[in-house]
């Protein structure tokens, strides 16, 4: 919050690349077959996109991308996948407070800031069907551990793209 994301629009614009940058380290991640037959609305979920039509409904000009965390077309493990989609797919849950704070900006889910809509069927709901379908993922000892050290990979990543932002 020290990015103050919600002061103005220009900060604003410093959330929108920190999250478009997010978004394509792991966008292999929902166009992955292997994955999409573990979670079958994978594909819908990804939010790149998104964040890329709301930084250009601002204008806001994005840097290059970094390149992908995760190799297209090649299956991702299944463990570390899992763990950063755990994190990502979290992350719409907290996007509803961000959400209020972004209409103060006079942005909404229709123009610049729909990559923190919630889904049509419930921010809860789509949670909680995405942890039915990843808990249901058997995974051996190894990729439970592997899926936690994603998970905490991806937090560090995040938290990465925060600090390069100027405050």
């Amino acid at each position: 919050m020290a990015l103050d994301p919600f002061g103005d629009r220009s900060r604003y614009a410093c959330l929108l690349a920190i999250h478009r940058d997010f978004h394509a380290l792991i966008a292999p991640l929902y166009a992955a077959p292997s994955l999409a037959t573990l979670i079958p609305d994978l594909a819908a979920r990804a939010r790149l996109s998104a964040v890329e039509q709301d930084a250009a409904d601002l204008h806001v000009p994005l840097a290059p991308p970094p390149p992908p965390r995760f190799a297209a077309n090649a299956a991702p493990d299944r463990g570390t996948a899992i763990g950063w989609l755990y994190v990502a797919e979290g992350s719409s849950l907290g996007a509803a407070i961000l959400l209020k704070a972004a209409m103060t900006l006079g942005l909404g889910p229709s123009f610049g800031a729909r990559h923190l809509a919630g889904h049509a069927d419930g921010r809860a709901r789509h949670w909680r069907s995405f942890t039915a379908a990843a808990d249901a993922v058997a995974l051996s000892s190894e990729e439970e551990e592997r899926a936690l050290a994603g998970a905490h990979e991806a937090f560090d990543t995040i938290a990465a793209l925060v600090r390069r932002e100027p405050t």
